[in-house]
């Protein structure tokens, strides 16, 4: 099964904290839109079994009216096998869930919301630059429930200057009153060239404790499993049947195509490519005057980089018979390196490894580690 991702580049905001590729200039959007519409036409040859899921991200897509929408479905169902029962996902901000809207997205193939809630409180939303109000937030999740909506996700950031200990419980709490069946949980990270970072380096905001960190992600890796969340990747927790199915295919190394400036994707093998991050070069590109997309291909060294940070990262852990298919004895490497680290941050058996909460906490240098 494939997986396709359309990346919407538009903001109406800027938020301090992200450094994903977006502009909150509109007047390209149009441009954009028809170049991505003409890639997935150069691409459709690259999906080559049925679509179990479409992701469209930014950005922000629920930017896009119903017409915009529709014309990007229309191309996509044109050209592919759309499977009947298709996770088909759409970033959305609380502030544009309002009820034409709501009404808009019922009426497309959207079948799940990504909510991009991060806090409930109006301090925390202030200090990241978020353009909704904490009542957006709950209103947006109420109107999603109220019009028929229930494969809903919802993002909360972690780790904000701002955000007590009392407000990081309650924001946990709230959505499980809600019934939310799915919850992304992030770290705030300062990023080199986002506002945050130069803000923070200004000493006009205060920088993210990591005490803070830590203490906020051993809070929601108790609370949410103890309420019935599976916590399934360092991340993201769900209710049975409620996994992401497009986010678990970035993880489980399967096939996905990118569309639209800065959009990445894999083969499933060994290529790797991603469009550039420049709508301008991006539509010039499609139209056949410059480079749009570079390539890379993997050694045998960087797949298994990869496959053991993502297999780290996801409830299943590392396998022995996944492992071993790259050498003879590589789960048995893995376990004699594991031994060498904290007892406290591995679960391990004779056949598996998985990382406990706070394995979770060092993944990347466990990864490393893991290597040597």
């Amino acid at each position: 099964m494939s997986a396709l991702y359309l990346h919407i580049p538009f903001c109406r905001r800027a938020c301090y904290y992200c450094d994903f590729h977006f502009s909150t200039s509109q007047q390209t959007r149009q441009d954009v839109l028809r170049a991505m519409l003409q890639e997935l036409i150069m691409r459709s040859h690259e999906i080559t079994s049925p679509i179990q899921s479409i992701y469209l991200g930014g950005g922000t897509p629920s930017l896009l009216e119903y017409n915009e929408l529709m014309m990007i479905f229309d191309q996509i169902f044109l050209l592919q096998n759309v499977l009947q029962d298709a996770e088909i996902t759409i970033e959305v901000n609380p502030d544009d869930l309002n009820r034409d809207k709501l009404k808009q997205v019922r009426n497309s193939p959207v079948n799940r919301f990504s909510i991009g809630v991060q806090s409930f409180h109006d301090d925390d939303l202030k200090y990241m630059h978020r353009i909704h109000s904490a009542r957006d937030a709950e209103y947006a999740i109420k109107g999603a429930q109220d019009n028929g909506f229930d494969n809903i996700s919802v993002d909360l950031i972690y780790g904000i200057p701002t955000l007590t200990h009392e407000g990081w419980i309650n924001n946990i709490q709230k959505l499980i009153s809600f019934d939310v069946p799915h919850i992304s949980a992030y770290a705030l990270t300062v990023e080199q060239h986002t506002p945050l970072f130069h803000l923070i380096k200004r000493k006009k905001l205060n920088a993210p404790l990591d005490a803070s960190i830590i203490r906020q992600f051993n809070n929601i890796a108790q609370i949410l499993p103890s309420a019935g969340y599976e916590h399934y990747e360092i991340s993201n927790f769900a209710k049975t049947g409620f996994r992401s199915r497009h986010n678990s295919s970035y993880w489980q190394g399967k096939a996905y195509v990118g569309i639209g400036p800065s959009a990445h994707s894999f083969d499933g093998k060994n290529t790797r490519r991603w469009n550039v991050s420049n709508n301008i070069r991006y539509i010039k590109g499609l139209q056949g005057e410059s480079e749009w997309f570079e390539t890379e291909y993997l050694s045998k060294e960087n797949k298994l980089l990869e496959w053991v940070m993502t297999s780290l990262r996801c409830a299943e852990g590392i396998r022995r018979e996944s492992a071993d298919k790259f050498g003879p004895g590589q789960f048995d490497k893995f376990i004699n390196n594991a031994t060498q680290m904290s007892s406290h941050w591995f679960n391990a058996d004779a056949d598996v490894l998985r990382l406990t909460p706070s394995g979770m906490l060092m993944c990347d240098y466990i990864t490393l580690q893991l290597l040597n």
